[in-house]
């Protein structure tokens, strides 16, 4: 069974500040099933990656980097650009000493 949005969000923003990071939702979107970017921001090497949430084949939420090694404006406007396709989106930002996403499902 599937959770709502909006508590697969708490989760994720809670285990990150228990690991000590910072978490904050930028976007909201829709409370029962908006799709998420995730940002996790290094807070000691100054770059971030994005991670984009898909469905795989077997229906689990698996997450993907659709620009891998991009710079930080580029994650920016594409976040943008997805909100304005889809205004159910939600955006979650992270920063970490270690730049960990602190995303529990598959990420590929």
């Amino acid at each position: 069974m599937l959770i709502s949005t909006d508590v697969w969000v708490a989760a994720l923003v809670r285990r990150a500040e228990l690991a000590g990071a910072s978490a904050v939702v930028v976007r909201r979107g829709d409370a029962r099933a908006g799709a998420v970017l995730v940002k996790a921001y290094d807070t000691l090497n100054r770059t971030a990656r994005l991670y984009a949430e898909t469905t795989g084949l077997d229906g689990d939420r698996l997450w993907i980097e659709p620009h891998p090694d991009a710079p930080e404006s580029d994650l920016d406007a594409y976040a943008e650009r997805q909100a304005g396709y889809d205004p159910d989106i939600w955006l979650i930002e992270i920063e970490d000493r270690q730049g960990r996403h602190f995303l529990v499902e598959k990420v590929g």
